[in-house]
């Protein structure tokens, strides 16, 4: 497995640009479209939200069918809690987008990010879909990155090529997120494309179990949003078809947590007002479940998160925030690590701040505040009582998480 340049587009017969089309104050590209010179097998997974935007409505009927060619996606605007014109306004930029393409209208996908609760120019939009699609480029992944940015800092891109069964398999996406990020998904797209040949019911489910690996393992601020999605279109040009979860199955689940994982972490990185990146590491929990839920309650705790961003080495604070995850834990048994993420566990650097729940002293503190004042940190929570483990990826909370979130709208 190797990364490869082009994003969307290092996939051979995937095309895509992006551009301004009226929706955004400033002027920054705001749509991008992708597109597959032939028909695709689909599969996505949406938001848990009980309120999902009119895209997503219109989305669950087209992946019925489990076909797909295009994905036509706007920023600036989520077209969320707007009714019987928001899904008005979904179905005009899928109707005006299979026309210029000239493809069947249940083949198009649309997306749509921003703030809630405003209808889209949609005369603009509608109007700025031609010239998207006279723009659409082999090396057009990066435009489309770039226009469904939000608050985001930069585009996030990811390309792999790797073994499957006996031929070489690419791995092309994109993703936008900054805010709004939590497990269940976030303010968050994610497009995936992909030359392998396989069974939509087995993309459908490998692509659920690597969402919930990946995209639902990272958190931001604790807020799920209206528009989340992650879709996969698989043209499947390379290899011979895959029908049932034999070997060439799982390599190319593989390939597709390698891919889907490398943006998830992005995002975490590029998270509003973030100055830290954090892996939360769980082992020794009764069973998967609780450890899971052990790592989130850290991960989410507002406490936890600024005494990151303080360089603070503030113990009581992520033991407070297991006793409340409401698994089964023994603080008799707990040890608490810090760790340069990028060395590994075993390497000279590891700080045990707890053993067996017992404080370790001034000097493991000293050494925590010193990892503390890293850019990226790992924390190891081990609890002694099974087998179960799980890793979770957030951020810190800062001063200019409330800057951003409080001007958002203006």
């Amino acid at each position: 497995m190797q990364k490869i340049e082009g994003g969307v587009t290092a996939v051979e017969g995937f095309t895509a640009s992006g551009m301004f089309g009226g929706i955004k104050k400033n002027g920054h590209p705001d749509m991008a479209l992708i597109f597959s010179e032939t028909p695709c097998t689909v599969a996505a997974v949406f938001t848990k939200n009980r309120f999902p935007a009119a895209p997503l409505l219109l989305d669950k009927r087209h992946l019925r069918k489990r076909q797909g060619q295009a994905v036509i996606a706007n920023s600036g605007n989520a077209n969320a809690f707007t009714g019987r014109r928001g899904l008005s306004d979904a179905e005009a930029m899928a109707r005006t987008t299979a026309e210029a393409l000239g493809i069947a209208r249940h083949s198009v996908f649309v997306a749509s990010t921003g703030v809630i609760g405003e209808f889209l120019p949609i005369e603009k939009v509608k109007a700025s879909i031609p010239c998207l699609v006279s723009h659409l480029a082999r090396d057009g992944g990066r435009t489309a990155a770039e226009a469904i940015m939000t608050t985001d800092t930069f585009p996030k891109e990811i390309g792999l090529i790797g073994k499957v069964g006996r031929s070489e398999i690419k791995i092309g996406g994109m993703a936008k997120g900054s805010g709004m990020i939590h497990p269940n998904m976030a303010t968050m797209l994610a497009f995936l494309t992909t030359d392998v040949a396989i069974h939509p019911v087995l993309l459908q489910e490998g692509l659920r179990v690597v969402t919930e690996q990946t995209f639902n393992c990272i958190t931001v601020d604790g807020e799920t949003s209206t528009n989340d999605m992650v879709l996969c279109l698989a043209n499947g040009s390379r290899g011979g078809m895959i029908s049932e979860k034999g070997a060439a199955y799982h390599q190319f689940l593989s390939l597709l947590h390698t891919a889907c994982l490398s943006l998830a972490k992005m995002i975490v990185q590029d998270g509003e007002g973030a100055t830290k990146m954090i892996t939360i590491q769980v082992t020794g929990a009764k069973d998967d479940h609780s450890a899971y839920r052990i790592a989130k309650m850290i991960a989410c705790s507002n406490l936890v998160k600024t005494a990151f961003f303080g360089q603070d080495a503030n113990w009581g604070r992520i033991v407070a925030a297991i006793g409340n995850a409401g698994a089964p834990v023994d603080p008799t048994k707990l040890d608490l690590s810090f760790v340069n993420p990028n060395e590994g566990a075993d390497r000279h650097g590891r700080v045990i701040l707890l053993r067996h729940g017992m404080h370790q002293g001034e000097k493991a503190e000293t050494g925590v505040t010193a990892l503390l004042k890293k850019r990226e940190i790992g924390l190891m929570v081990h609890l002694c009582s099974g087998k179960g483990k799980a890793t979770v990826w957030t951020s810190d909370l800062s001063l200019d998480y409330v800057k951003i979130n409080a001007a958002y709208r203006t």
